[in-house]
């Protein structure tokens, strides 16, 4: 039976920083989305609200900025080479993030077989950003569950890995689960636990689990 491979992107494919804060390095603006990071974080504010801020702070993004900052992200090493190594295997991977859209859909270049974010406007933006496309954490969930029936697969086929709040119910929803570079949010919650810049590393924690 084919496997489905689940990993978020802020926090966890992305070490130590978030695809807006890389975004707003471009503009300047890194100190304010770093707030907002810890904002939502702690539960302060909800995904709705931080789009709509990020949304502001980027009055003048352009595709350059947004390419910039992708290429200049600080990526775990080898995610193309895990991708790969999942699609060889006959099994599958996707990115689901609470992260803008017009991002986390530049990873399908990489290998994966979806990705998924908030939904924004086209860069530059002419229109505000719709709170219905902006994701949750139940959606990461429900998102998995559209991708298993479009894959043939089951929750019991998938694995996770995140390494924050935003993983919380998606970890709960499926068997195994990896941890990567995790904070206090997902104790005691993952089957598996990694620290490291290596994404084959966590892969390999699991790589043969069934």
């Amino acid at each position: 039976m084919a496997r489905l491979h689940l990993f978020d992107l802020d926090g966890t494919l992305l070490h130590g920083s978030s695809a807006p804060v890389e975004i707003s390095r471009q503009l300047g603006l890194e100190a304010e989305t770093v707030a907002l990071d810890q904002a939502v974080g702690a539960g302060l504010i909800g995904p709705p609200e931080y789009a709509a801020e990020v949304h502001t702070l980027w009055a003048e993004l352009t595709e350059a900025h947004v390419a910039a900052a992708f290429d200049g992200a600080p990526w775990l090493a080898r995610i193309r080479e895990v991708w790969e190594e999942i699609r060889r295997t006959g099994d599958y991977c996707a990115v689901v993030s609470l992260s803008p859209s017009f991002f986390v859909e530049r990873l399908l270049g990489w290998g994966a077989h979806a990705a998924y974010g908030s939904r924004f406007p086209s860069v530059p933006f002419t229109e505000p950003v719709d709170p219905a496309g902006v994701l949750s954490e139940a959606a990461k969930v429900q998102i998995a569950d559209r991708l298993c029936a479009e894959f043939g697969v089951t929750r019991a086929d998938c694995v996770a890995y995140g390494d924050s709040l935003s993983d919380k119910d998606l970890f709960g929803a499926v068997p195994l689960s990896v941890a990567v570079n995790a904070d206090r949010h997902l104790a005691g919650l993952s089957t598996h636990s990694y620290l490291g810049m290596d994404l084959w590393e966590a892969y390999e924690l699991v790589r043969h689990a069934r």
